[in-house]
């Protein structure tokens, strides 16, 4: 799962980011509200960690522009600011918890944790598509109610898709949701390129009635298979 820190402290910002990456999570950084704000217009995030005071912008600006693009990533504001009206504001706005400063990294990721269970699956436990079901919480796939073994990077690729059924997904967008800033580390596509063959393969050895298609040039689209 995918988490953006919007922080300005960077002392700070390294201790969330390696606790986060310690917990398996795939960390982003933004240190502005201009560099946060275009982050936000541009990719999806499980979780999003706001500061309120950044250097050229109120972060509860940047709330409101998340919701008006009709974004359902979750928001958790982490502020110095820990005055009752701000936290108010921010809950009535569309931010999932506020977590005031200074605060232990264990309430850090227990508040991540729980917003991710309760968060983009809109409450649901469960993801269907066709016989497979996908549990975000406890990281579990099955087929026709037959338990699927998969990589943390196969899951990851299947969750993505599985939120987004029927939708064409570019493959640069997918790396970098899946594996963040280390994307960019690399040349060409074929580490997505492995995974993905070897989800395509557990799904089909498994009877899955859904598959992973290559949109020519584009990326991929996950859908049901025509019968």
């Amino acid at each position: 799962m995918k988490i953006l820190i919007i922080e300005d402290d960077p002392s700070l910002r390294e201790i969330m980011s390696r606790e986060l990456k310690q917990e398996g999570y795939v960390v982003e950084v933004a240190t502005t509200f201009v560099e946060a704000d275009s982050t936000v217009a541009g990719y999806s995030y499980d979780c999003i960690l706001l500061d309120i005071m950044l250097p050229d912008g109120n972060g509860l600006h940047l709330l409101e522009h998340i919701r008006n693009l009709g974004k359902r990533d979750n928001v958790i504001i982490v502020s110095a600011r820990d005055s009752l009206e701000d936290k108010v504001y921010g809950l009535e706005n569309g931010a999932d918890d506020y977590l005031p400063k200074p605060f232990h990294t264990a309430e850090l990721i227990a508040r991540v944790r729980s917003v991710l269970r309760r968060g983009r699956t809109a409450g649901e436990l469960e993801l269907v598509l066709g016989n497979v079901t996908l549990r975000p919480d406890s990281r579990s796939v099955t087929v026709a109610g037959e338990p699927l073994t998969m990589l943390k990077k196969e899951f990851d690729i299947l969750f993505y898709f599985m939120q987004r059924p029927h939708h064409m997904v570019d493959k640069s967008v997918l790396a970098e949701a899946v594996w963040g800033d280390y994307a960019d580390e690399s040349d060409n596509f074929q580490f997505l390129y492995a995974q993905i063959k070897n989800l395509r393969r557990k799904l089909s050895q498994a009877g899955a009635t859904i598959e992973l298609s290559a949109v020519y040039g584009f990326g991929y689209k996950l859908s049901e298979k025509e019968s």
